[in-house]
């Protein structure tokens, strides 16, 4: 995939202020982005924007399944959590790509969904959580620190058996 677009189903979205957490308004979005050049559509069910809690899987599935069922039929869908369980169920409803803002650090069974499906995942760079993550982070030279961390993912990935190329890393800019 080019181009991602962005499918916040949260009340408190930092990006778009909770416009598309309605089942219709987020339906719609998506198709809007889809027509507008998206080759995949990222859908979110937990906010992870400096200073937000984490919430239930139960909540977080609640937020998230109907839109994947319905939209993953027509379009590709990437799924942004930080959660093995949601990983997992979204992946057997047609999820293309898992994206892990947490850099496989929050749920220490995300490598394991990962390694078994073989799912192709984004890996983000952050220190801390969403909760504490601005408060006071700290580099030495931001750039070797930030390629660090991804030399450690990277190793750490292929320790646990996973050796296909399908790995994206993200800097993390802004967070």
């Amino acid at each position: 995939p080019n181009i991602m677009g962005i499918l916040n189903l949260t009340p408190d979205s930092f990006s778009d202020g909770g416009r598309f957490n309605k089942k219709k308004a987020g339906l719609k979005h998506a198709f809007d982005l889809f027509k507008l050049g998206a080759d995949i559509v990222d859908v979110g069910g937990e906010s992870t924007r400096p200073g937000s809690r984490s919430i239930s899987e139960k909540e977080e599935w609640a937020r998230i399944e109907k839109i994947i069922r319905e939209v993953g039929k027509k379009i590709p869908l990437s799924l942004d959590t930080r959660k093995a369980n949601i990983m997992s169920k979204g992946i057997q409803i047609g999820i293309k790509l898992i994206n892990d803002v947490s850099g496989l650090s929050y749920d220490s069974k995300t490598i394991d969904v990962l390694k078994k499906n073989r799912s192709p995942f984004v890996i983000q760079h952050s220190q801390g959580t969403p909760e504490n993550m601005q408060n006071n982070p700290r580099y030495k030279n931001e750039l070797l620190d930030i390629y660090d961390f991804f030399e450690e993912k990277i190793k750490f990935i292929r320790s646990k058996g996973i050796k296909h190329n399908n790995i994206i890393i993200d800097p993390g800019i802004g967070f």
